[in-house]
């Protein structure tokens, strides 16, 4: 983060992507908010982010930011399965310990509440992980959207159900393989 007189600088800005427009916030140590511009609450993730770090939040680009872009163009092209851009993740120490689980799985596979939960060695704490899933702020790059429900359903995914079927079926080609993607920039 730029250091002001009083407060910190957290760049701010929209991207466009074949599910919608994203907004990617960034510090000087990474990526701290990757969402959906049309989930309910966004403004109060921008005000928890501007508390959390003390900063203000302001349209800018940092070399997170550039390094996002190209990463999410391949990503969304077929191109890209692991993201390198650097993560500057703002929860609990709980919340963390599951947001770094689901770094774990591979890009093509998903895992159930209950899986990811035993992965964790918390097998009895189903809803508490499935819960923290919910609180993530990075979009994609964490990829919550692999969790799904131990019956295969689709399950909770703030993005909504539509862009979670969306990039499970980016990643995996066989899953629901009658559905064609649209992917356009």
């Amino acid at each position: 983060m730029r250091q002001s007189t009083e407060q910190c600088i957290i760049d701010l800005q929209q991207l466009e992507t074949p599910i919608g427009t994203i907004v990617v916030c960034a510090t000087d140590k990474g990526i701290c908010l990757l969402e959906f511009a049309d989930i309910e609450g966004i403004q109060k993730e921008y005000d928890h982010l501007s508390k959390e770090k003390n900063a203000v939040i302001v349209p800018g680009e940092n070399r997170h930011i550039t390094l996002l872009k190209e990463e999410l163009k391949k990503y969304f092209e077929g191109e890209l399965i692991t993201f390198s851009v650097a993560l500057d993740l703002i929860g609990t120490a709980f919340q963390q310990q599951v947001w770094h689980g689901l770094l774990h799985i591979p890009y093509g596979e998903t895992k159930s509440y209950k899986e990811q939960s035993e992965y964790l060695q918390i097998p009895k704490s189903i809803r508490a992980v499935a819960n923290a899933n919910g609180m993530n702020r990075i979009a994609i790059i964490i990829p919550c959207h692999r969790i799904i429900g131990t019956d295969g359903s689709l399950t909770g995914y703030r993005g909504g159900i539509w862009r979670k079927k969306f990039l499970l079926e980016l990643e995996n080609k066989d899953y629901n393989a009658g559905n064609q993607l649209t992917l356009e920039f």
